[in-house]
């Protein structure tokens, strides 16, 4: 959902090379209305590009937002952001979701994609929030922009029965990052192994098939294909770039970044269980005491801090782990961290949070990286 390739030295480097190789980020857009059914994660790439992803239409679409002014990050804390943006937008805050946050690494500008209404006259919005604590609309009247239409998304519709009913379209991407040149895509596809990765070359051209996945899944004591990644980092173990993803209930997983191919079938390493029972919200990556460190928020089990320092030598877990247990990478749960839902790296020693107050409230605030 951000632009989390920034975050370790390594990949800023690789992402500065990607930037000077490129001839025109924004080769090919179009200048105009920006149409959308829905907004779902969101991530920027460079000079100021807001990738969108419009789940409903399977869709990605990349807005030169015109936000390249470089800002100084500044500490604030916004509390009851859902209201303001409610009233911004003309309604009341339970009448919108805010279902993602990224930060404009360059302006320090906090965006959110949401929901405004519910059911199916709900309309995706787009507002941008300063550190000054005013929310503005983004119009999208007259932007520059490109589609990325994904040629194997689930149909729309309907499926199970009963408490299992779900519309798979619904998770034809669940999460975003920006990689050198590509766009990395997870979510689901209408293959057998539904659960897929994408890497998307930028400025957009034809989009392929994507990367079908299998993972073991330690808490259920099985493999998987048909779960999607929640969350995930590109991160350097060594001198590979791999892609860390994190399921639902809650295994983190490692895939080189050089498997991911059109039409491809791969087996991600598993390389801890971090608990049952849970679901990972956003992860980000950061530099700190000589290491980097992976810092994911759950809906259950609170904000883990992961060290990476032994990922290169972790075992694969390949056998049940019971009871509700974890095993593999050790973490450290930040108690001071409670009631966050997103997350965001702000700059270099500050993280951009959405934490939920008593009484329902959303706060924005910027917290030190622990």
């Amino acid at each position: 959902m951000k632009l989390k390739n920034l975050f370790t030295t390594t990949l800023a480097l690789a992402l500065l090379a990607g930037a000077v190789s490129a001839a025109n980020w924004t080769a090919g857009m179009t200048e105009g209305k920006v149409a959308l059914k829905s907004a779902g994660p969101i991530t920027f790439g460079p000079e100021g590009i807001l990738f969108v992803a419009d789940t409903k239409a399977a869709a990605i679409i990349a807005i030169a937002t015109g936000d390249t002014q470089a800002g100084a990050a500044k500490a604030f804390k916004i509390e009851g952001i859902n209201q303001k943006i409610a009233a911004l937008l003309g309604t009341a805050a339970d009448q919108i979701l805010l279902d993602d946050l990224a930060v404009n690494p360059v302006s320090h500008t906090a965006y959110f994609a949401i929901t405004r209404g519910r059911g199916a006259g709900a309309t995706p919005v787009l507002v941008r929030v300063k550190a000054d604590g005013q929310p503005e609309l983004v119009s999208l009247d007259k932007l520059k922009h490109a589609r990325a239409e994904l040629p194997d998304a689930p149909v729309e519709g309907v499926q199970g029965e009963g408490m299992k009913q779900s519309n798979p379209r619904q998770e034809s991407i669940t999460d975003l990052a920006f990689f050198q040149d590509r766009l990395l895509v997870a979510g689901l596809s209408n293959e057998e192994f539904s659960s897929a990765l994408r890497a998307i070359p930028f400025p957009f051209q034809k989009v392929a098939n994507g990367t079908s996945v299998e993972i073991y899944h330690g808490a259920h004591g099985k493999f998987e294909t048909r779960s999607p990644i929640r969350t995930f980092v590109p991160f350097m173990v060594g001198d590979q770039p791999q892609l860390l993803a994190a399921y639902t209930c809650t295994p983190l997983v490692q895939f080189p970044l050089s498997d991911i191919k059109p039409a491809a079938k791969i087996k991600g390493k598993t390389i801890a269980e971090l608990g049952n029972r849970n679901r990972p919200l956003d992860m980000i990556v950061y530099h700190r005491d000589g290491k980097d460190w992976l810092l994911l928020a759950n809906n259950s089990r609170g904000v883990m801090k992961i060290a990476t320092d032994h990922i290169a030598g972790a075992d694969a877990i390949t056998a049940p782990v019971g009871g509700g247990g974890t095993q593999g990478l050790k973490y450290e749960t930040i108690e001071s961290w409670k009631g966050i839902e997103q997350l965001d790296k702000l700059d270099d020693t500050n993280a951009l949070v959405l934490r939920r107050a008593e009484g329902g409230a959303l706060n924005l605030e910027s917290l030190p990286l622990p």
